[in-house]
């Protein structure tokens, strides 16, 4: 059965869209019929990042109102088979979406695809309540700072009281917790939270640990989702973490620091 998975935070610019072209290419990459659906109205960065930006005719608000199709919307991922992204308008109108509207698309989508990965704006628009609202799971993207934990603990409560699953009384969303931008090296200093902090303060379970890396800026400069990067362990990071979402138990990596060895010790620099 299809089902529709939201990444969202409470607050901006913590890796959502980079969470959601990197989870989305994830699941095309092991098989699954794949589309990204950027919500974030008048801020187009999941085309980027996806590198299709050039490609967009059509977007979801065109869709909305009727000025074109799905399939005339629908971009094809250049490198994978079975991954699709529908781009968000440039529109300054953070209402050009409607429940009624989205609802549609979202249960069309269903019927043609296995996973519809949904790119949420930060938590007060418009636009992240209504790709919450119709949710079956939800990666809640986080760094680790209070600030971003507390948001992220807001957003919690919302997935739990405004989702369609909740009015209905049906089970709740299955919320998941990404932790990006981790570095031990901080966490050990006092600078940074720990995992353990953010997971008692949030309660939920924890999907992955993404660490602090160049890789990812690298990767969306180039418009290649970073999971791409096989070498680099931001990439891996994300890799383990769509295994997670398939239910495979994998231990977590790069929450420890690397210990140096002698010459680094000696000489310094990165090995």
């Amino acid at each position: 059965m299809a089902k529709i998975l939201v990444v969202t935070s409470g607050k901006g610019g913590v890796g959502k869209t980079t969470t959601s072209a990197a989870i989305g290419t994830g699941l095309a990459l092991r098989g699954h019929r794949t589309v990204i659906v950027d919500f974030d109205v008048g801020l187009r960065n999941l085309d980027l990042i996806m590198g299709c930006e050039r490609r967009v005719v059509y977007d979801f608000v065109n869709v909305v109102n009727g000025e074109a199709t799905l399939t005339q919307a629908l971009i094809k991922d250049k490198r994978l088979e079975n991954l699709y992204v529908l781009a968000a308008s440039q529109t300054r109108d953070k209402d050009a979406l409607t429940q009624d509207g989205v609802e549609k698309i979202l249960m069309e989508l269903k019927e043609t695809f296995e996973y519809v990965v949904c790119d949420s704006p930060a938590g007060i628009e418009k636009g992240a309540h209504l790709a919450m609202y119709f949710a079956d799971e939800a990666i809640v993207v986080t760094n680790p700072e209070v600030s971003s934990v507390r948001d992220s603990d807001r957003m919690l409560g919302l997935l739990a009281s405004k989702s369609r699953r909740a009015e209905k009384g049906e089970d709740p969303i299955k919320e998941h917790l990404l932790l990006t931008r981790y570095n031990p090296e901080r966490v050990t200093k006092g600078e940074m939270l720990g995992v353990e902090d953010v997971e008692e303060i949030l309660a939920i379970r924890l999907l992955g640990v993404i660490p602090e890396s160049q890789a990812v800026l690298k990767a969306s400069n180039q418009g290649i989702p970073v999971i791409l990067d096989d070498q680099s362990d931001a990439g891996q990071a994300y890799s383990d973490a769509v295994d997670r979402l398939l239910g495979k138990e994998v231990a977590h990596r790069f929450i420890d620091v690397q210990k140096k060895g002698w010459f680094q010790r000696v000489f310094g620099g990165r090995e």
